[in-house]
């Protein structure tokens, strides 16, 4: 399985992310145990499979 590191603005906000969807100005991450946090006033900017991360900038 592939989890993600969600960086936002530089910094790793969260670990092992397996879900992401994206609101309006917010996005949603939960890991495999159903761990949530929720990201305000962010936009996904790259999705890198290979290195299992996803960058965040603010929005």
């Amino acid at each position: 399985m592939c989890e993600f590191t969600v960086i936002f603005d530089g910094k790793t906000v969260f670990k092992e992310a397996i879900y992401a969807k994206m609101g309006k100005n917010n996005l949603i991450v939960k890991d495999i145990m159903g761990k949530s946090k929720e990201f305000k006033n962010c936009k996904i900017i790259e999705v890198d499979v290979k290195s299992t991360r996803l960058i965040l900038s603010s929005a």
